[in-house]
């Protein structure tokens, strides 16, 4: 339950420790408003002191409000600040996938702007630890494309990706999470995997797919010049080739078109919202 720190377990620790600790959890939102704590044995064991340590660690926390002691019943937190139930409305998480040079970025942002959520666009989020962890293995730092980062740092990539969107959404934050997603969103279970994980934080996620042609696309990565995209540009019919510019997620999603003929993001983003907000 608690982030205690393994030296402090093996020494034992004071009433005042254990409360303040329980009392950020609380704050944080690690532990919701009404939720139940566990016994004064389970806790005991687990920051390795006493049952008399934990009773005073309590009426501590009761005292100051944030857990209310009930006689028989256990105890539970007391933070209706932390609950998002009421006056807010459930954090939303927004994925955004699309090839490269598709206008991921571009929609994220607007939508961002006009929603004021977090966006975490995957090249701004991990592009520097990818990168030096790319050169520590002994590839190109801009590689995207071999064996090595395709399989040992592209799912540690998206795992901290994920984490952090899910982060902010038990903190009732909703997020814009803006990455290509191509596997991802050809793979219905863990579509359903991460959709559960939304839902157990208390938020709904969704999927929207940028799509575009591939004069427009090349188009945007001439104009972007990012190193990463170098092998792509150098290669565009042998990359057009592993693609498929038709692709659509086999999950449920919105679709924005982006080729240079289409609509203005701005107005699709509007429809994206709308949809949404629902």
């Amino acid at each position: 339950m608690t982030s205690a720190n393994p030296q402090a377990l093996q020494r034992g620790t004071s009433a005042d420790v254990i409360a303040r600790h329980i009392r950020n959890d609380i704050e944080a939102g690690r532990l919701s408003h009404q939720e139940q704590l566990p016994p004064s044995s389970q806790l005991a064991a687990e920051w390795g002191t006493s049952t008399a340590t934990i009773s005073r660690a309590m009426n501590q926390l009761a005292e100051s409000g944030f857990v209310i002691n009930r006689h028989g019943a256990g105890r539970i937190v007391n933070y209706p600040g932390s609950s998002s139930q009421g006056e807010q409305r459930r954090p939303q998480v927004i994925l955004i996938g699309g090839y490269a040079g598709s206008g991921k970025t571009e929609l994220a942002r607007i939508l961002a702007k006009q929603t004021r959520w977090a966006i975490l666009d995957k090249d701004t989020t991990t592009r520097a630890v990818v990168e030096a962890a790319l050169s520590k293995l002994g590839v190109a730092p801009h590689d995207r494309e071999s064996d090595t980062y395709l399989t040992a740092v592209r799912p540690a990539e998206y795992e901290a990706l994920m984490s952090t969107a899910f982060e902010n959404a038990s903190c009732g934050t909703s997020a814009i999470v803006s990455a290509p997603f191509i596997r991802e969103l050809a793979d219905y279970t863990w579509y359903e995997r991460t959709a559960a994980t939304a839902n157990e934080l208390g938020a709904d996620l969704h999927v929207v797919w940028v799509r575009a042609d591939s004069t427009s696309m090349r188009t945007y990565l001439v104009h972007r010049g990012a190193a990463r995209d170098t092998w792509k540009l150098e290669h565009w019919d042998a990359y057009l080739s592993q693609i498929d510019v038709d692709f659509a997620p086999v999950v449920p999603h919105q679709i924005v078109e982006n080729s240079t003929d289409s609509r203005p993001l701005q107005q699709q983003a509007a429809e994206v919202i709308h949809e949404v907000q629902r």
